[in-house]
Parts: C-alpha cells; structure tokens; sequence
C-alpha cells in the first residue's frame, strides 16, 4: 500500500492540486517542477529547466509544458491546462485526472469515457533530459495521441514575450525535430520512441499567467512559443516515450534507459524514503564541483546551509566519498577566514560569521564517516587553524575575537548572522556585535579542535588555545545568561543585552560543548517549546513580542520583513530535539516523535515529498518560500535518526 495517499476525488479540483507540486532533479543542476495539475503556477516551473554556463550560469526554462491530446472518432480531449488572466483555465485537462502515485516518480491517471491513459514523467540523472512516458491502458476504439510542446528559453528568474527576433525554425531529426529559439542556447531536442507526423504549425500563446508569482508582488504574464505538434496513433497496451534533450538521443534506447532510471529511484514508502528521496535530489556533481543546491527551484547553494544540511544528508546518502567531496569544494572557497555567502550565479560577499564555525559543526558530526579523529586532525587541522586564528586576530566586517574570549561581528549595514534578511537595503534584524548562536559555535569549534589536538597529542595547540577555551567559557555565562530571566541574550552589543525571545538560544543549549549547565539548559528549551514551538518547527521570535510577524506573505518587502520576526524555520527543530534529548533522554522520545509525526503531514501538501523552506508563524502553518531546502530536510533527518537511535 502506497504511504503517499492523496483524495482521488480532490484530483479535478484545482484548490487541492494547484497547491501540491511536483519536483525532479538530476543530480547535475537541472530539474523539472510543476503543479499535480500539470498547470505551471510559477515563473520556475518547467518540464526541463537547465544551467546555462554560456550564457550567465544560471537555470534556464527550455521547455515549459507538453500538453497531451487524446484523439477518437474525430474528437480531442487536451488533457493539458494552462492559466490565463481572471480565472480562465484553458484547456482544462485536470478534470479527467483520476488517479495520482508518487512512490517512485510522478504516475496520473487520465480517463475520457472509456479511454484510460497513464502519464508517468522523470529526468534522466546526471543528463539534461526529461522522458514522458504516455500508456494506453485501456480503449475501445482507434486512438491517436497528439503532443504539443510550450517553449520558454529564459531565465528561469525572467518571462518570455512574443518577439520578431526568435528562430523559429527547426530541423528534422531521428523521430522529431530540434529547435533553438535563441544565440546562445543549445537546440532542444524532441523525440518521441516511435516515428509520428510532425505537423509544423508555429504559434504564440499570450498571457499565460503564473498566479504564485502575482501573489509574491511579481511580474507574472508570458507568452510561450509553440512550434506545432507530433500526432501518431497509440494501441491499448502501447507506450510511446517522449524526450526533451539538449542532445540528440536514441529513440530506440528510450525504453530501456527509462527502465533504468527508475530502478535508481529511492521509493517514498515512509517518512524516511520521502526525506532520502528528497535529499538525493539537493546533490549537483559536475565535472568542476560537487555540491548541494540550498533549494529548488531558485537557489544555487548557500554556504552555511551547505553545513548544517550535511550531517543529516550523510545518513541518507551513506557515501563519505561524496560528503568528503562537497567538504573539499566548500573549502577550496575560504578566504581570510570567511566563506561567500553563497556560490551559484553571482559572485557573493563573505559577510557571514556563522559559516566557517558551522564548518568544525558538521566535520564533528560527521568524525566516523571521515575517518576518525586522527585522520579528521590531519585532514583539516589547517583549514581549522586558519578560521580560529583569523577570528582570534580580526578578519573582514570586523568579525574579532573580543579580550573576554568571545566573538564580536559589526559592520554597519550588514547583517552578518543567519537572520539576514534585509528591506530597503537596511537589514531587518542587524543583531550588531556579539550573536549568541556565533560564540555557542566559537566555544564549540575551540573545544572539539582541542579535543582532536589532545588525541593527536599536539601539545602547542593545547597549550595555545585552552586558555582562550576557558575564558570564553567564563564569559559566555556572564554575558548572556539572565538570570533573573531564566534564559540567554539574544546579542550583546556596547555593553546592551537584546532579549528578544528567539531559537539562536537553543542552538546553544544543543551544541555538544556548551558553558551552559544542564539546568540552564533545561530553561532555555522549555521556553523555546512554550514560545517558539509549532508543528512545522520552531518559530523565529515570540508571540508575545510586538514586533513578530505571524503571516509570512505579501510582496517582497512584506515577505522579507517577516523572515525572522516569527516565520516558522523547520531546520531548528534539529537542535530543538538534540537538547531535550539530551536533557530528558529516554523519557523525552515520546514528546519529540510527537514533533516529528507533525512533519509527516507535509509529505502530502507542498511539493509532495519535501519541505518548504519557511512556514507562516500562526495556524495553519502554510508553506512558503523555496518548495524543497537543503537544511531543513537534513535537520529532520539527523533528528530522526537521533530518534531512532534512543528507541534501539
């Protein structure tokens, strides 16, 4: 029995299959995203949405939507759907979907009269190509199928619109045609298995509308090219695959190779297989880099969410080679200290003092898959060496270690912890000076390097940096904790303490060195599960501050606002469940399974499988943001097999 259910007769209704996307990727920085429906509801959806290096490095939408026609006794049933300006939906292909499977790939079942056909879509790993496999299930009578494709080439953060510079001409080749709509592109290639009658028949469809879009305060109008339409007969039983390349590919391999593809395919048979099968997607190895995508569709890679990401993608992928490579491409970016915020199509600043200390984190979460502590030593201890030594010195944004131990970071203007949203060029929560979640990591990062020195018998380092452990220690307490609060600072800065109730706390209640007492931390997270604590994660700031967003909606200025006034993180919740376990233990796994079993829900909503990247503060808890994040699927992750591990 499938674990993924979804209403059979919500299916035609387009409020319920609007709202659920669908998300493949390839594993190489190409991904193919749309709603249940097949209606695109963003500039980002795409059957094939790949990098373009030649052009600007970033995703570009080749090709947009194939619509499906049946044919019988003269009469078409276009099972494809498009959204137009009003609420005018043209054709309206969902209301003869009956049925819908996500195990394994995306499978919907249509049904006109007495024809039955079976959609089935994937992307080929590690190849820019998406195959569409259409089977006649059952028919009573002579059958054609029709299949015309929509054409973009664009970015995919852009819109298309008609213009008198496209090239629209094509050229024949084995069972299709090609087509390269602009200079710059690679022709896109469309083939089918069998041989079919291509019927040229170039045409525009104007205004298509992506409402998602309208909603985020974004232009939201395209117009799409067709260049005509391939029209063959299909038997019951039959299947007729349908490919979108940037190659020329074997017709008579299509069978075969989507046979294949699909044993590769992590089944979504629980909780756990919709997770693995979500985080194999966030991998991109190319021939220059191995990495992880921050999330789909629009981000490339965020660095410090690279990090945190990683230990709980370890469990899923269980391949150290492939961990150890995305180390040594994060790596190989460090400078003066600091790493880039993010990597992808621009060029990015190193304006964040989390990410090199999420770097001595993750390799300590990670000890056992890279080959114990000696070889952790000798592998990075230079890489370590540099970051302490850089943030002990002074490095960019005046990131410094401070004469009581601890780390200040404050650069007018810019936010250099995780909460970096900003509106109007003026970060929204600035948290100028001393973060508390930046010296938990300093202490930690100082403590786990000694204690890989002490096994490694480096006495110099030891004898170095053990005093600045204890000091920051001391200071730590006598910094933020209030004791008459009952619970830590948010920041410190000129000698002011914010205590603004927010998660940064319990990342340092959670980190296995810490200054804080097991009472101290045990405060901490009772007011994080009073406060902060929703079924999606934790909460970015109090209810009960006036400042807090409980909406995460509206145009981008709205959007950013609320980010870290109250929007909902599901990756805390990661280090929610590692302090109260390791506060209550065995007698706390009920509570935390509890948690867990809320995210279950979402596996059924959103992009079906995944995690969003951000949740409204207040009920209902809609998704919003990115469809699929990195860090958020390896947190829940981690904190599953954290579970796991106490119920053996």
């Amino acid at each position: 029995m499938s674990y993924l259910k979804f209403d059979k007769k919500e299916l035609v209704n387009l409020e319920y299959s609007l709202q659920r996307e669908i998300l493949h990727s390839n594993r190489a920085g190409t991904y193919s995203c749309s709603s249940l429906s097949g209606c695109n509801t963003r500039k980002y959806h795409g059957l094939l949405v790949c990098p373009n290096y030649t052009l600007d490095g970033g995703k570009h939408v080749l090709l947009s939507s194939l619509d499906a026609t049946i044919i019988q006794h003269g009469s078409e049933f276009n099972l494809g759907i498009h959204k137009y300006q009003g609420e005018n939906y043209e054709p309206k292909g969902h209301k003869y979907i009956r049925d819908f499977e996500s195990d394994l790939i995306p499978v919907i079942t249509y049904r006109i009269g007495g024809v039955v056909l079976t959609m089935e879509t994937l992307l080929v790993e590690q190849t820019e190509q998406v195959l569409i496999r259409y089977t006649l299930v059952d028919a009573h009578s002579p059958t054609k199928l029709k299949l015309k494709p929509f054409l973009a080439f664009r970015n995919m953060h852009e819109l298309s619109r008609s213009n008198l510079y496209a090239n629209t001409k094509y050229t024949p080749v084995e069972n299709g045609i090609k087509i390269k709509m602009y200079e710059g592109y690679p022709d896109l290639h469309l083939q089918l298995t069998k041989k079919t009658e291509y019927v040229a028949n170039p045409d525009w469809y104007y205004d298509i509308e992506y409402y998602k879009e309208k909603n985020r305060g974004y232009n939201y109008l395209e117009d799409l090219y067709v260049p005509g339409y391939f029209e063959t007969e299909i038997k019951k039983g039959e299947s007729i695959i349908f490919s979108g390349a940037t190659f020329e590919a074997s017709t008579r391999q299509f069978q075969r190779k989507f046979n294949a593809e699909l044993k590769k395919k992590t089944t979504r048979n629980s909780f756990f297989g919709c997770l693995q099968n979500s985080a194999e997607q966030l991998f991109v190895k190319t021939n220059k880099f191995t990495d992880i995508i921050a999330g789909f569709p629009w981000y490339n890679g965020r660095i410090n969410q690279t990090f945190i990401a990683l230990p709980g993608l370890s469990y899923a992928m269980d391949d150290p080679t492939l961990i150890k490579r995305i180390l040594r491409t994060n790596i190989a970016r460090l400078k003066d200290g600091l790493f880039p915020i993010k990597w992808g199509r621009f060029d990015s600043n190193h304006a964040a003092a989390d990410s090199p200390l999420w770097l001595f984190w993750t390799i300590q979460k990670l000890t056992s898959d890279l080959g114990g502590s000696d070889n952790v030593w000798k592998t990075y201890k230079k890489t370590f060496l540099s970051i302490l030594n850089a943030y002990k010195n002074g490095t960019d944004f005046n990131i410094k270690m401070q004469d009581n131990g601890l780390i200040s970071a404050y650069h007018e203007g810019v936010a250099l912890t995780w909460m970096n949203a900003y509106t109007n060029g003026k970060p929204v929560t600035p948290r100028y000076g001393m973060a508390v979640e930046i010296n938990a990591l300093w202490y930690n990062a100082i403590m786990f390097t000694l204690e890989l020195a002490e096994k490694a018998d480096d006495k110099k380092f030891v004898d170095e940096w053990m005093p600045i452990a204890q000091k920051a220690e001391k200071s730590f307490i006598n910094t933020f904790w209030d004791g008459q609060r009952q619970y830590l600072a948010d920041y410190c800065c000129e000698g002011e303490c914010n205590h603004d109730v927010r998660p940064n706390q319990v990342i340092a209640a959670a980190m296995d060195y810490s200054p804080l007492t097991k009472e101290m931390k045990k405060s901490i997270l009772s007011l994080a599960q009073n406060d902060l604590l929703t079924p999606r994660g934790l909460r970015t700031l109090s209810p009960k501050n006036p400042k807090y967003e409980g909406k995460y909606d509206g145009n981008e200025v709205k959007r950013e606002e609320a980010t870290h006034q109250g929007t909902v993180h599901p990756w805390l919740i990661g280090f929610f469940i590692e302090g109260y376990l390791k506060i209550h233990q065995q007698s706390g796994v009920s509570f935390v399974k509890k948690i867990m079993e809320d995210f279950e829900e979402e596996m059924t909503k959103g992009c079906i499988g995944s995690i969003s990247e951000l949740y409204s503060g207040n009920p209902p808890y809609e998704g919003r943001g990115a469809i699929s994040q990195a860090w958020n699927i390896g947190e829940i992750i981690r904190a599953h097999f954290m579970i796991e591990n106490y119920l053996e």
